[in-house]
């Protein structure tokens, strides 16, 4: 499998992308997305990370889409670093789906909602991989030191920290952008979640929303303040996406908006 690339913790250099779809929707699809972003990246001389969820654990109805299954899944993401020699993501809930997923791909992530869960996260750092710790809604940027250490408590120094919004009363979330810096000094990456920070949560629905169109402006923000990696889900067609479309990006949007990306930081 491809060795995750050194990625910068000081911000001299090009940020990385994490990206890719919410979920693996078929088999084919992961490595058709794969290989758009890849060539974005290339062309802009950005690290990229490909991220899809091989499920769906977190959702609030028990009709929602959860997945393929567990091995097709695995197998499709695990396609897309061997085709394209590039590392991939993809999310855990339990010590036993980190010991399982660690087969697959080169970076583990710890869903939001379970960034305290102690044992997950020392599971998860005691298979080797590089493990990607999204910062709770419900936590500050200081107490994520704790969640840091217990995966360097247990041996794995491969860590990341991504900022996906804080609770913003029922249905709404906002990114501090003053946590940036903070985490940084944890002496790690630090990445922001783009769309997920812009999800619009607990719809009386049960389905999530979102304000897709201010992904440009948190994008913007987030390599102004000079975050060390951008996490963005992105679909061929959000509105038939079967999970999250209500704040994924348009995939045909992405390169304009790297390139925008890309101008800021330079600038910097």
């Amino acid at each position: 499998m491809p060795i995750i690339p050194k990625l910068p913790s000081n911000n001299k250099g090009m940020f990385f992308l994490i990206a890719g779809p919410c979920v693996v929707e078929n088999e084919k699809m992961p490595l058709e997305i794969a290989k758009t972003i890849a060539g974005i990246a290339h062309s802009y001389g950005i690290p990229f990370i490909f991220k899809a969820s091989y499920k769906k654990a977190n959702r609030s109805r028990t009709d929602s889409f959860t997945g393929i299954g567990d091995e097709k899944a695995l197998s499709a993401i695990a396609k897309v670093g061997q085709t394209l020699a590039i590392p991939t993501l993809t999310d855990v809930h339990t010590e036993g789906e980190a010991s399982v997923a660690a087969n697959f791909v080169d970076v583990l992530q710890i869903p939001a909602f379970l960034s305290r869960q102690t044992d997950l996260l020392v599971a998860a750092a005691k298979t080797g991989k590089f493990i990607n710790i999204k910062k709770g809604q419900f936590a500050s940027p200081e107490s994520m030191q704790f969640a840091v250490e217990k995966v360097t408590g247990a041996g794995n120094k491969q860590v990341m920290i991504t900022e996906r919004g804080t609770t913003f009363g029922y249905n709404d979330l906002v990114v501090d952008f003053r946590g940036i810096p903070v985490m940084q000094k944890f002496n790690i990456p630090v990445v922001v979640d783009i769309t997920h920070s812009l999800q619009q949560p607990n719809h009386i629905s049960g389905v999530t929303g979102g304000r897709p169109e201010q992904i440009e402006t948190i994008a913007k923000a987030a390599i102004a303040v000079g975050a060390d990696g951008l996490f963005i889900e992105t679909h061929p067609d959000p509105a038939f996406a079967k999970s999250d479309g209500a704040n994924m990006l348009k995939l045909s949007l992405l390169e304009d908006l790297v390139k925008k990306l890309v101008r800021i930081r330079k600038a910097l």
